[in-house]
């Protein structure tokens, strides 16, 4: 890196302060990325590169790497000059140094060829730079099933603690029953598809945070909590339900069993 001391060249401090803006800005959880280099070239030499986050958690063994409409991921990769521009025309390599994946240099589509109990890495590197990213290993996913099917929130008007369900849930497997193995690290999407009221719930996180999206743990499991509003029941009384759909896709097809029809039952507290 250059020299950082009071009498550098006013254009020697102006980069150095933009190097230390820069990197602050670019670490954020969803990258992994930034190395420096020396910024004295043209504005295609490269200062810095961010890793974009993969498309999906996991790639299936014997399998590339697709995202739920069954489309080849690739991953994406930007270079950046000293000025902070991207450069598009940059040559990026791709590597695993990790078991379970290959990795084609050129373009970066990854193959999962075994299962590993880590994430494995995916380097992908300009000149002396590198950026990493990390890809689960999983089973390709035959089937889905209920976890959870039916729940009972005992609304009430005045304690919103008591208005949201246990987490609807579905499971994974590799195979066609529940014998055979889980399949974890995976997209599972969720819908409300009957209510009697558009506003009447939504589905949440386990920290009630809206969310149609969950990724299979490692017991094969995702699930969404129903919160339900009862100032948009019919009635301070009514009894009532809402009905969810869960649906798991590989290749772009569901996945044997989508949907999975999950029930919450809405009932009056005492």
């Amino acid at each position: 890196m250059m020299g950082r001391g009071v009498n550098a060249p006013p254009a020697r401090r102006r980069a150095v302060a933009f190097i230390a803006g820069f990197v602050g800005v670019v670490v954020v959880p969803s990258v992994i990325a930034i190395a420096c280099t020396d910024i004295s070239g043209s504005g295609n030499s490269i200062l810095s590169l961010q890793f974009d986050t993969l498309a999906s958690p996991s790639v299936v063994v014997g399998d590339t790497l697709r995202d739920t409409t069954g489309a080849v991921i690739l991953p994406v990769v930007h270079a950046f000059n000293y000025k902070g521009g991207e450069i598009a025309a940059a040559k990026i390599y791709f590597q695993s140094p990790d078991s379970g994946v290959t990795v084609d240099s050129a373009t970066g589509v990854i193959v999962g060829d075994s299962l590993r109990s880590t994430p494995a890495r995916i380097i992908a590197t300009v000149g002396n730079l590198q950026a990493v990213q990390r890809i689960n290993l999983t089973l390709r996913p035959d089937t889905i099933i209920a976890s959870l099917a039916v729940d009972t929130i005992t609304y009430s008007l005045l304690d919103s603690t008591k208005n949201s369900s246990h987490p609807m849930s579905v499971k994974l497997l590799h195979g066609l029953t529940t014998s055979d193995s889980v399949v974890s690290n995976y997209i599972v999407s969720f819908a409300i598809v009957s209510q009697s009221n558009p506003n009447l719930a939504d589905l949440v996180t386990e920290a009630g945070k809206l969310s149609r999206v969950d990724t299979t743990d490692g017991s094969g499991i995702a699930g969404r909590k129903i919160l339900v509003h009862p100032v948009n029941l019919s009635s301070a009384t009514a009894i009532d339900s809402v009905i969810v759909q869960a649906t798991a896709r590989y290749r772009g097809q569901p996945v044997p069993g989508s949907p999975v029809r999950l029930v919450v039952v809405l009932q009056p507290g005492s």
